[in-house]
């Protein structure tokens, strides 16, 4: 049995999974009602609530899974990546637990629980697989060439794509959290309305970018203001805004896994919600040919689970993080090796 603490910014997530990888409770405090006032993440904020909140959490899922700390044979916790501060609060918490309980625990990289949802979600997903890590602060491509091993080929060069969805949201004036409020007003809205760029699709490379986009979105309102530009449903605006965003997270997955060979595909991580993104992605698979695993949503965006499973495959293979692991607010560098990320064979 296998604790899983997840800190890394504002959900506080702890869940509990069996020797097989099977998900016996897995629970959640949100913090985006928090948060929401202040139209993003307050670091200082979110740091106070997880500490409020991991113990009792920590029980609820126990009791959820009708288990005991006794029951439980290691921890896994978040170190990285993430806000700090954030991140302090359950490494901390996870190393008390397990110096007190006598237990072993291992650090798990934020990315690497994302890309072990994907199998989470679908133990049987073939390898090699393409996978797309795409949220809030992550836009990477993961090349996993077999179960347990994955290198990252492509990453944005500037802001990630759930960034590009919050901070676009917030200039059209829409609530926070900005991708699902973009996602759910642009459902039967007219996509073409507007031309908005597409960055970095035709680079010859596997990278993205999203600050251009963004910088269009700014000047097509500007503009719109001051009537340059015809004046246009909000609606239609986030539709076009989104099918941009979308259009090149496709376009660069399905070219990396043809470029590499891949057996299937996958994305994960927060953006991987996004209805028209799913949508998009399902009619490109069956094009294509290649299988398709998405998540459910309760995966896809910051989950314990993911964390508890991406660490369950270190703890059988007896690599226990030592005390002096701490909290790191970033990747060591943009195309780091993430070594035994997913499941073993």
């Amino acid at each position: 049995m296998i604790l899983g603490i997840e800190t890394s910014c504002d959900e506080t997530a702890v869940a509990v999974l069996d020797g097989n990888g099977q998900i016996l409770s897995n629970v959640l405090d949100s913090q985006v009602e928090m948060h929401a006032p202040f139209g993003g993440i307050v670091p200082e904020m979110a740091s106070r609530r997880h500490m409020e909140r991991l113990e009792a959490l920590t029980k609820e899922a126990l009791d959820s899974a009708s288990l005991s700390l006794d029951d439980i044979s290691g921890i896994a916790v978040t170190n990285r990546p993430g806000l700090v501060g954030a991140l302090i609060v359950g490494l901390n918490f996870a190393k008390a637990l397990a110096y007190a309980r006598n237990i072993p625990y291992v650090a798990v990289n934020h990315l690497e629980g994302h890309l072990a949802s994907a199998w989470l979600a679908n133990p049987e997903m073939e390898t090699p697989a393409m996978v797309l890590v795409a949220s809030g602060g992550h836009t990477h491509l993961a090349w996993v060439p077999s179960r347990g091993e994955c290198q990252f080929i492509g990453w944005t060069l500037d802001d990630a794509a759930g960034e590009a969805f919050d901070k676009g949201a917030k200039m059209l004036g829409l609530p926070y959290p900005g991708g699902p409020a973009i996602d759910s007003l642009a459902k039967n809205a007219n996509r073409q309305a507007v031309s908005f760029p597409r960055p970095q699709l035709h680079s010859g490379d596997l990278t993205f970018s999203f600050s251009g986009l963004k910088t269009s979105l700014l000047y097509f309102l500007k503009n719109s203001k001051k009537g340059k530009a015809t004046l246009l449903p909000i609606a239609d605006i986030a539709a076009s805004y989104q099918e941009a965003i979308v259009d090149v997270l496709v376009e660069k997955l399905c070219r990396a896994a043809k470029q590499y060979g891949a057996k299937a595909i996958s994305v994960v991580g927060g953006v991987a919600a996004n209805s028209r993104l799913r949508e998009r992605l399902e009619a490109q698979a069956r094009e294509n040919g290649l299988p398709l695993t998405l998540p459910p949503r309760s995966l896809c965006t910051d989950n314990a689970a993911m964390i508890a499973a991406a660490g369950l495959e270190k703890l059988k293979r007896q690599e226990g993080a030592s005390w002096n692991v701490d909290a790191i607010s970033t990747l060591h560098c943009k195309n780091e090796f993430v070594v035994k990320a997913a499941a073993s064979t």
